[in-house]
């Protein structure tokens, strides 16, 4: 499936700021079940300063705000081509160990809570194991923490831990991604939290980007859980970046100077060519 691609953030202030600098992580990269056909990132009242790959071998552009700025806007564009690998992306590479996978973050340390709900859920399920094996049982863990919480927008941001959203019961695509890490992690699986695009089949527009997880499993790799839709990514899905929370994995991260207010806007849209 050929996927085009039109994500813009805006950042504007009451009044211009001293300085501002950017973080942006919104080019997909090519590999397994995606190629990407063509992408370009534009910046509007601001200068790239650098392009470098990360520890996770996501790519970020560094990008300065013009002097005294009121408005920054950041354009990613472009197609991608994607192939159904049944959320397979396979054998782990990079310079990260896969052992640091199983780490807490601030937004993923399980507390009493998510102990509880993966503990009891793998009791339970080495009561009447299943011929399916990990993958089996992590899609049913999947549902299980879908069943804890319910897809609610606006009810969290990207500052709530999963602890929290558990507790709650309400939250997006990223607290069931953080949820779900923090959960496997408790049972040992290396797991790691995933940003990028869903063509959802409606009008295309959409509010944000998507996440999902991806765990190691053993004989296989790196597999998908997409949590908030019970799949794993199909065709309709592209990757962007991974790291251990969604901090790592961030569209657009940024920091400035002065006591501008500041107010953010996302426009997505995700379309089949």
């Amino acid at each position: 499936m050929l996927l085009k691609i039109l994500h813009q953030t805006s950042y504007r202030y009451d009044r211009p700021i001293r300085h501002g600098l950017f973080q942006l992580r919104l080019h997909p990269k090519s590999g397994r079940g995606q190629e990407v056909r063509s992408w370009s990132a534009r910046i509007e009242g601001g200068t790239r300063e650098v392009t470098f790959m990360d520890q996770f071998d996501n790519q970020v552009d560094l990008v300065s705000a013009h002097a005294h700025a009121s408005e920054v806007v950041v354009t990613g564009e472009g197609e991608v081509e994607v192939k159904d690998s049944s959320g397979i992306f396979g054998d782990h590479r990079g310079n990260v160990p896969l052992w640091l996978y199983t780490r807490e973050t601030e937004a993923t340390r399980p507390g009493s809570g998510i102990r509880q709900l993966a503990e009891a859920f793998s009791a339970e399920w080495q009561e009447s194991p299943d011929e399916g094996g990990d993958i089996t049982f992590l899609h049913a863990m999947s549902a299980k923490v879908l069943s804890r919480i319910s897809y609610r927008p606006g009810t969290t941001d990207t500052t709530t831990r999963a602890e929290d959203a558990l507790a709650a019961g309400t939250g997006v695509c990223q607290d069931h991604a953080h949820v779900f890490l923090a959960a496997s992690r408790c049972l040992g699986f290396p797991a790691r939290y995933v940003s990028g695009y869903l063509e959802s089949g409606d009008s295309g527009s959409e509010q944000a980007g998507h996440a999902w997880a991806e765990v190691h499993v053993k004989g296989l790799g790196w597999v998908g859980f997409d949590v908030s839709n019970g799949i794993s990514p199909d065709d309709r899905y592209v990757r962007v970046a991974t790291g251990l929370d969604c901090q790592d994995a961030a569209p657009v991260r940024g920091m400035r100077l002065g006591d501008a207010a500041e107010s953010m806007t996302v426009s997505l849209q995700v379309t089949q060519q």
